[in-house]
């Protein structure tokens, strides 16, 4: 692939590059001797975890205390007190990038402590839980201070701002307005609830961050360490890249394999985004489409099973089913909505009337499976180890972490002998490589280790007896509306998610909005599982990712593009509307979530109706068919979408019972229908906003 960026492009790239390693590696980019601090920290972190996985055995209490305890030490060695630089006089320290100051050394090793003390007085903790004494109260309100702020620093304020008003409410709730009351909690019981037991803080979250979630992010760092990401973009545009198109179809697929392993969705952009949206610009999108394709491509990365956005453990630790039941129950809306956007790439190619690259610009399909193809034997370990023996999520990652660590020290001696060095210095450059990545995962792991741990604030809110109280506010809020209630729960989601990672977007709106979707749902008779729900909150929280004017993935992904950020996020939105209307769809149709589904055969078939009707809708929405759609055709595209997403509906519609032979009976009026518009368009003859063989690109 022989693209090569112009300084233009260049400089958006170190922006994006910049702030994807702000994201993940802080604000300090400290030099000399104390440069090695905080890799160091790092690097026992994941020697930590990966020991873990495999000879150490300690109670799931004091691991997350640990887990906590390294991820404050990173934090506040990395991030300074303010962004900004501050100029007063004994006060500079706070905004120090350059180095790190003794004021941060010392609240590293104090947040440290107090994140430990559940661990070293585990035993005077379990004799007095609901009784804490003074040292307990102390210790306990500073670690949610810390906390607050250490989330601050990493995630920005609204984290912080959230678990405040929450903990504001728990004791202000007697002098709240009627429907908005509730009995209040003492100081104490809020110290013990939150900080000092495993209902808050040290709650599921955290379990779930320090258990499993490290392991599939250190995977991902050791991945695109080893080369892997630069291994699947050339894949992809040898595959696809001489198709009309090509380069943005290249990025859906690329961004699907990083987004099996990856959990951000920044990353993801400036992975595989540095090569694709270059190649985009070449072959004819504007710079706001080349980087909004990106940008939805990235982030629907994070709903793809096994890891999305590390997401997927949580879910299944909250609804307490099997691992694989939040895999299964996510796949069909997953792999729908990436067919949908690969069949919207091609949308938008026949309308701006693209053409491929070159194949003489193309890497060859053989040659880079061949040279790469190393890269698919630690994946293909996960899953099997999570499919076929059904073993726990951590110990696969954890087999899969060994396989490719083996293989990235046999890939150092290799390159180093093909260099024409020695193997003992291949074998370092792998063991090199190998050490960088677990500083990288480590280092990686900090927001999410945070962000699962605020959010334990805003969890053990709700479990001191408040969650009746907020099912009964949004029940009041939705006036007694289903529909309403799960817009109202959409928005709020979206809202939240910008400023939120998704995981800790996810945790919150589950903590809050699922249980009330659940219980509302029920008094009006509606069958809603908890997963539906809780997959609901999840979508949401990824769309606030590209939802101006904050999402970040649209902001990296516009610096490589030299476009206007907020123009490409909201193209970004319009394409992820396909992703909006999912969730609400499955809520009504649990087949999507294959709820009940057991026959594989089954199982591919209500995914074939569901990307039909996802074709149709963004046919419809983007104003394109297999010509430019005329207005009559746009309700026939929607009803399509209508038929294939709620078939059993517009069964009852039609006075038929809802049963599955009837269900075929209108999946089949769908296919009827959907092939009628594509006649109709057929048989129009060459006009405006036609495509003309051999004149801007051949016919839709």
């Amino acid at each position: 692939m022989s693209d090569k960026l112009n300084p233009a492009q260049d400089e958006g790239l170190e922006i994006a590059q910049r702030m994807k390693e702000e994201e993940e590696l802080g604000l300090r980019r400290v030099q000399g001797p104390p440069a090695l601090i905080v890799p160091a920290i790092a690097l026992c972190w994941s020697l930590f975890q990966l020991s873990l996985s495999s000879w150490l055995m300690l109670d799931s209490t004091i691991i997350r205390s640990i887990h906590l305890a390294f991820a404050f030490l990173i934090v506040f060695l990395s991030y300074p007190m303010f962004k900004r630089d501050i100029r007063l006089p004994g006060l500079r320290w706070l905004g120090e990038k350059q180095r790190i100051p003794a004021g941060d050394f010392l609240l590293a090793a104090l947040a440290a402590l107090a994140a430990l003390y559940i661990a070293i007085d585990y035993d005077g903790l379990a004799s007095r839980i609901g009784r804490p004494i003074g040292r307990d109260m102390l210790i306990g309100l500073f670690l949610v201070v810390i906390l607050l702020d250490a989330a601050r620093r990493v995630i920005g304020p609204t984290l912080p701002i959230i678990a405040l008003l929450a903990s504001a409410y728990a004791f202000l709730g007697p002098y709240m307005p009627e429907f908005l009351a509730s009995k209040g909690v003492s100081l104490q019981r809020y110290v013990s609830q939150i900080a000092l037991t495993t209902e808050g803080i040290f709650g599921i979250p955290l379990d779930v961050s320090a258990r499993i979630v490290f392991l599939f992010v250190l995977f991902g760092a050791l991945l695109e360490r080893a080369g892997a990401g630069k291994f699947f973009i050339d894949l992809a545009m040898s595959l696809l890249g001489r198709y009309k198109g090509g380069p943005a179809k290249a990025a859906v697929l690329s961004s699907g394999f990083t987004g099996l392993v990856s959990g951000s969705s920044i990353a993801n952009v400036v992975t595989t985004g540095t090569f694709t949206i270059p190649l985009m610009k070449k072959v004819g999108y504007p710079a706001h489409k080349a980087a909004a394709v990106e940008v939805a491509a990235s982030s629907n990365g994070q709903l793809m099973p096994p890891v999305m956005g590390a997401a997927a453990f949580i879910i299944a630790e909250y609804v307490n089913v099997p691992y694989l039941e939040v895999c299964k129950a996510a796949a069909v809306p997953a792999f729908a909505a990436y067919m949908a956007l690969f069949y919207l790439t091609h949308l938008e190619a026949c309308k701006l009337g693209m053409k491929g690259l070159p194949k003489a610009d193309l890497p060859r399909f053989f040659a880079t499976l061949g040279a790469g193809f190393h890269y698919l034997i630690p994946i293909a370990v996960l899953l099997y180890e999570l499919i076929v023996p059904r073993h726990s999520p951590d110990l696969a990652a954890f087999r899969a972490v060994a396989v490719l660590m083996g293989i990235m020290l046999v890939q150092g001696v290799v390159r180093g002998r093909r260099s024409g060095g020695p193997w003992a210095a291949g074998l370092r450059q792998g063991g090199g490589d190998i050490v960088a990545g677990l500083v990288a995962g480590a280092r990686n792991m900090v927001s999410v280790a945070v962000a699962t741990a605020a959010a334990g604030i805003i969890v053990g809110v709700v479990t001191l007896g408040l969650g009746g109280m907020i099912t009964s506010i949004i029940d009041t809020l939705s006036m007694g509306s289903f529909a309403l209630m799960l817009i109202i729960t959409a928005i709020a989601s979206l809202i939240l998610g910008m400023g939120l990672p998704t995981t800790a977007n996810y945790i919150v709106m589950a903590s809050l909005t699922a249980p009330a979707i659940v219980t509302i749902a029920e008094s009006q008779g509606i069958e809603v599982p908890l997963i539906a729900a809780h997959l609901f909150v999840f979508y949401f929280g990824i769309l606030a990712d590209i939802t101006p004017p904050v999402g970040l993935a649209a902001f990296a992904a516009a610096a490589i593009a030299k476009s206007n950020p907020i123009k490409t996020g909201l193209q970004g939105f319009m394409y992820d509307i396909r992703t909006a209307v999912l969730p609400f769809m499955f809520i009504f149709n649990t087949h999507m979530l294959l709820i009940g589904v057991d026959s594989f055969a089954q199982g591919l078939y209500i995914f074939g109706m569901t990307c039909v009707g996802m074709f149709a809708f963004a046919a419809a929405t983007q104003g394109w068919f297999v010509k430019r759609n005329r207005w009559y055709e746009v309700p026939l595209l929607l009803l399509v979408t209508a038929v294939m997403f709620r078939p059993g509906f517009v069964a009852g519609l039609a006075g038929m019972e809802n049963s599955l032979g009837n269900k075929n009976l209108v999946y089949l009026g769908g296919l009827v229908l959907f092939g009628g518009v594509i006649l109709m368009q057929k048989m129009r003859g060459p006009g405006k906003g036609t495509l003309v063989p051999g004149v801007g690109g051949e016919s839709a």
